[in-house]
């Protein structure tokens, strides 16, 4: 995950400077040193890193800060607060016409992912309530329109293409077709090329000029670094774009491209590609972003994921069955399921405060590949075996094994588990309010 490496060191720094009872300036030197260093080797912009340490320490070197009770907390404060004004303050959002049809160009270098942003993109407006119409405009690159095409098939959306015709014919045309058809949103997809150069960008510019678009989104690989960020000066200052949307951020990006866009080209991110699914795209927030960064959470991303995945009536089930402790092997399937809906669990984890994005917390295992070991286990077993796991004896649990692909003690494990969590949920029903209780996150250990 992006950030990973950046957020650990800047935790640890963080660490230090909270266990301190009083700072000098001296400390906040120190501090300002390995922050300075951690951003560089995220790869952040240098004159970025260094207009950001200046604000750093002119803040954090004051007599409010030094002389207060708890001057780490404070530092720790402004960190946050200069890291979220870096990557744009607040959240910026998609542009909208007051007339639509809204035309949305995603403009962007070969390989980028601008053909499956333009989709996600679609299929998240379709969920707002908008009707989108993808165009496919992409006439050079091989299968470019077919992928497109496949694209609105699997989300259910209108994908308007004229072949290998000119990109600037087919755009209006396409804006046509969306005002007798009723599609308030029209999102065109561009051709790219593997570098940025005068043929592409004098393209785009008629396509622009043609079609009058409300939104121009440019699509960068995080991947990239610094030069996701060089990109997109060039496409800014012949475009004059409205965003920018980073992709690939699940990967092994350092975070320099995140960092370092808004400060570089005035441009705030306004989505970022968390993973290759369709609903892999989310709004940025810099304040939830810096948040993550520095392990105190994003309670909020949590909370909308949880909202999106979870279906309320099979939510006031579950709650009734964990009340009467009648929970089966069944109801866990689903709600490993539900889990991944909301997306890969390190992630998850990372939103939780203090967690910091770790994959083990005090030993627990808690990454995507042991629950999908878990997965495995249930779905070997017969509908009575998940209903009723007493009844598994050694035959079974050898068949269910062989089944899964795992060992028997992987199922004796998970069975031994299950029922101590099942135990507990009978004392939970009885147990007194305000009891400390643990949760199912025992099955993970």
């Amino acid at each position: 995950m992006a950030f990973q490496n950046l957020s650990s060191r800047l935790q640890e720094t963080m660490r230090k400077l909270r266990g301190k009872g009083r700072l000098s300036e001296k400390d906040v030197d120190q501090a300002l040193r390995e922050i300075r260093l951690a951003l560089l080797e995220a790869d952040v912009n240098y004159k970025v890193v260094r207009d950001f340490i200046a604000h750093v320490k002119e803040r954090a070197t004051g007599q409010e800060v030094l002389g207060s009770l708890t001057p780490g907390q404070q530092v720790i404060r402004i960190v946050n607060e200069e890291l979220t004004q870096l990557m744009g303050g607040t959240q910026a959002k998609l542009t909208l016409s007051n007339r639509p049809p809204s035309v949305i160009m995603m403009v962007g270098l070969q390989g980028s992912g601008k053909t499956t942003t333009s989709g996600k993109l679609a299929r998240m407006l379709k969920g707002q309530g908008h009707r989108p119409l993808l165009v496919a405009c992409d006439i050079y690159r091989p299968a470019a329109i077919k992928q497109l095409q496949v694209l609105g098939e699997q989300l259910d959306i209108p994908v308007f293409s004229m072949g290998e015709q000119n990109p600037v014919d087919i755009a209006k045309a396409a804006l046509g077709h969306a005002r007798k058809f009723g599609n308030d949103v029209v999102l065109v997809d561009t051709a790219g090329r593997l570098h940025v150069d005068e043929e592409l960008m004098l393209e785009l510019v008629e396509i622009k000029a043609a079609v009058s678009p409300s939104e121009i989104l440019l699509v960068v690989d995080a991947m990239t670094g610094q030069d996701a960020v060089n990109v997109a000066e060039a496409f800014n200052a012949r475009l004059d774009i409205g965003g920018v949307v980073l992709t690939k951020l699940d990967g092994d990006a350092r975070g320099g491209a995140a960092l370092s866009v808004k400060a570089v080209t005035g441009k705030p991110i306004k989505f970022i590609g968390v993973s290759e699914k369709m609903d892999g795209l989310e709004p940025f927030h810099p304040d939830r972003m810096a948040s993550r960064i520095l392990g105190m959470g994003d309670l909020l991303t949590l909370i909308e994921k949880a909202a999106a995945a979870v279906d309320q009536e099979k939510a006031e089930k579950m709650a009734s069955k964990l009340k009467e402790a009648e929970f089966t092997l069944e109801d866990f399937l689903e709600q490993i399921q539900q889990m991944k809906d909301m997306g890969p669990i390190d992630q998850l984890i990372g939103m939780i405060p203090g967690l910091g994005g770790a994959k083990q917390l005090q030993g627990l295992e808690v990454d995507d590949s042991h629950l999908k070991k878990i997965e495995a286990i249930i779905n070997s077993m017969t509908p009575e075996e998940r209903r009723r796991p007493e009844i598994i004896g050694g035959s079974r649990r050898k068949r269910i094994a062989l089944g899964s692909g795992t060992k028997v003690q992987d199922v004796n494990r998970l069975l031994k588990q299950f029922a101590q969590t099942r135990q507990m949920l009978k004392q939970f029903s009885s147990a007194p309010k305000g009891r400390k209780r643990k949760g199912l996150f025992s099955l993970f250990q």
